[in-house]
């Protein structure tokens, strides 16, 4: 009797450690966030989204307004097709831009909504076209390599 009492405890210790790990490894794959509220999609054209990942949040003033559904390559003007849901409750001027930000240096990236000055608000199935592309660590060293490069040999110091 006593040894299936505690057979019952370890095993529910056991499937406690097991939701606990379930719980972690959805939080960081950042799919905890589930949200039956209702939404509506909006579309925005990026020429380059960098790292950016689909259920990547998308932040107003650091706060989570939606989530990037599906991102997809547009054959006919070579730029990169972000789906997003954002929460109805959250509507946003029709002039509103988007740029794609990174949270730290080297964190993950999300998308940042800027709220414009227009009368008007997006509706679903619009699409954002004033867009600001990720910035990419590799293209700005590699710029700053160019121009170092470009300025040539410094000039060794006059000696007195």
């Amino acid at each position: 009797m006593e040894r299936a009492k505690t057979d019952v405890w370890v095993g529910l210790f056991v499937l406690l450690g097991a939701a606990a790990i379930l719980f972690l490894a959805l939080r960081a794959a950042n799919l905890t966030s589930l949200s039956l509220s209702s939404s509506y999609p909006l579309t925005a054209r990026f020429d380059n989204i960098g790292g950016l990942k689909p259920k990547a949040a998308v932040k107003s003033a650091g706060v989570v307004v939606g989530r990037v559904e599906s991102i997809e390559f547009d054959d006919k003007s070579f730029q990169a097709s972000v789906q997003m849901a954002m929460q109805s409750r959250y509507t946003f001027p029709k002039d509103s831009s988007l740029k794609i930000l990174t949270s730290g240096l080297l964190g993950e990236q999300y998308i940042g909504i800027e709220a414009g000055a227009d009368e008007k608000n997006l509706a679903a199935g619009d699409t954002i076209t004033t867009t600001q592309s990720a910035v990419v660590l590799e293209n700005l060293i590699g710029q700053f390599l160019y121009n170092k490069a470009s300025d040539g040999p410094a000039a060794p110091a006059a000696k007195k």
